[in-house]
């Protein structure tokens, strides 16, 4: 009888995912960013801002998690025209929560807000993200939904049967606000991306952005938004919700932000002068000429998988390729593969100076990415490829609130000391092919240095191990401690990652 039924239980799977079918989405009504004007206040302070350099746009390195978690609620409080937010994670959690309180707010004062999330983290939250798209002045679509709305196992029916499709995600991040500025990195939204979490927190990066590049931001949200993969919510929810569901999330949210005004957190934020500075509205900007907001096509999840639709990878090829003097690359998912570490390695080669910052194993929150990186280890350090890597626990002289870890999660690189890429995209074989990405190129002697500065700091000893060779084995220091295996790793880890090294799943990774 147990043999009998552990076969039931796949076909069963199977069954429940073939009632379970996207609806047509031929119907969905085509909306675009509201124009700029001279109405809200952001047009007016920004909009002065840009008619004193024309053609160009200011741009600003948001490095801190207080301070990027600043900018947006700042924004969307000041938001009077439009919010639209693309996000790959938003957590049901302490900042994340706060986050949604403020589109309601902003909602309630008549800003039209458009919400798009990727489906893999936005299902669990499914009747919340309904219950927002009640609002006249809301409206959310998820990116490459599934099917079925809950429940487990019509999940993994849907996965065993359409899982090539589902595999494909949206990693994209941006925050715009009146079409007039916008943040986008690294950063999803939750707790560990703004420094608020008391277990480990993620080290990430942001591009605070004023002028046309904003307006390349909106265009970019806009495609996706109404690509043929992104799917109103009430859609995938006819008739599930009413008016009194929004009501209920209020009242969460509401006391949800009491909770955050009174953290420990929210008092550490409004002592930080950085965020003082911030509100008074000393933005000190780089203005430039030269920058590109690059992003790939939504439909490059529908199409076969290959490192071609990667617009992101063909705007920093050529950059990469061009360097005379020097690169530095921050990835916390790094996955070379044999013809990237050939490039890094002829880079390294041809500059004399090629610095790579990863997550340790300790530190990686993917097991089986930091086994698909290690196969690659060894000969991009015995090629000239500098390589550290991020330790587990954050420096002393971190600003992170009562974090007792770290891992990496800035996705930049910078060229001769004049060019710098701050995006999604990570260097592996996921981001290139399989996922959707996104990033800003700017040609800037100050904003690479201060990102190169960041690196220095990120890959000082005490936050990250040196890798380095030693007849042909892999050593770790930090000037003060030598180990011959990867530090502070679990015999757990250790092994997830070595089985992981030897499977054939790096194009997953």
């Amino acid at each position: 009888m147990t043999m009998k039924m552990s076969g039931l239980v796949p076909l069963l799977a199977v069954v429940l995912s073939a009632c379970s079918t996207l609806p047509e989405n031929g119907s969905m009504v085509t909306e675009n960013t509201l124009a700029i004007d001279d109405a809200t206040a952001l047009d007016r302070i920004v909009g002065a801002a840009e008619s004193d350099n024309p053609g160009r746009s200011g741009l600003r390195l948001v490095s801190e998690g207080p301070e990027a978690l600043a900018v947006r609620v700042h924004t969307a409080q000041l938001a009077e025209r439009s919010i639209d937010v693309q996000t790959y994670i938003w957590n049901a959690d302490l900042t994340g929560l706060f986050l949604a309180h403020t589109m309601i707010e902003a909602a309630d004062r008549g800003v039209r807000v458009r919400l798009l999330l990727d489906d893999f983290d936005a299902r669990a939250k499914n009747y919340a993200l309904a219950a927002l798209d009640q609002h006249p002045n809301i409206s959310v679509r998820l990116f490459n939904p599934m099917a079925s709305r809950r429940g487990a196992i019509p999940l993994v029916g849907e996965w065993i049967t359409d899982g090539r499709r589902l595999n494909r995600r949206m990693h994209n991040k941006m925050w715009i606000v009146d079409n007039r500025i916008a943040i986008g990195g690294g950063r999803n939204l939750g707790n560990e991306y703004f420094g608020a979490s008391e277990g480990s927190n993620f080290v990430d990066l942001d591009l605070a952005m004023v002028g046309p590049v904003v307006r390349q931001a909106s265009a970019s949200f806009d495609v996706y938004w109404n690509a043929g993969a992104s799917y109103p919510v009430d859609l995938l929810n006819p008739g599930a919700l009413n008016e009194d569901a929004l009501q209920d999330l209020r009242v969460r949210l509401a006391a949800s932000a009491m909770e955050a005004r009174n953290s420990e957190y929210a008092s550490a934020l409004r002592g930080d002068n950085a965020v003082e500075r911030l509100i008074q509205g000393d933005w000190s900007p780089q203005w430039t000429h030269e920058y590109w907001f690059v992003s790939d096509d939504p439909d490059k999840v529908l199409r076969k998988p290959s490192p071609e639709l990667s617009h992101v990878l063909a705007a920093l090829l050529p950059v990469l390729d061009a360097a005379e003097e020097s690169i530095r690359i921050v990835s916390p998912y790094f996955v070379p593969g044999p013809g990237g570490t050939d490039r890094l390695v002829h880079h390294a080669g041809r500059t004399g100076d090629v610095g790579i910052l990863t997550n340790s194993l300790a530190a990686n929150d993917v097991v089986a990415v930091h086994g698909g990186y290690s196969k690659y280890r060894a000969d991009l350090v015995r090629g000239g490829v500098q390589l550290w890597e991020l330790k587990p626990v954050p420096g002393v002289d971190a600003s992170w609130f009562g974090s007792s870890g770290a891992s990496l999660h800035t996705k930049a690189l910078s060229v001769d000391g004049e060019q710098l890429f701050v995006g999604s995209y990570n260097l592996d074989p996921r981001s290139t092919s399989l996922n959707c990405e996104q990033g800003v190129l700017v040609k800037s002697e100050i904003l690479s240095a201060e990102f190169d500065a960041l690196f220095a700091v990120q890959s000082s000893g005490n936050r990250a191990w040196k890798v380095s060779l030693d007849e042909d084995a892999l050593r770790w220091s930090d000037g003060s401690e030598h180990f011959e295996r990867d530090p502070q790793a679990s015999v757990g880890k250790r092994f997830m990652a070595w089985l992981a090294r030897w499977l054939p799943v790096e194009r997953q990774l």
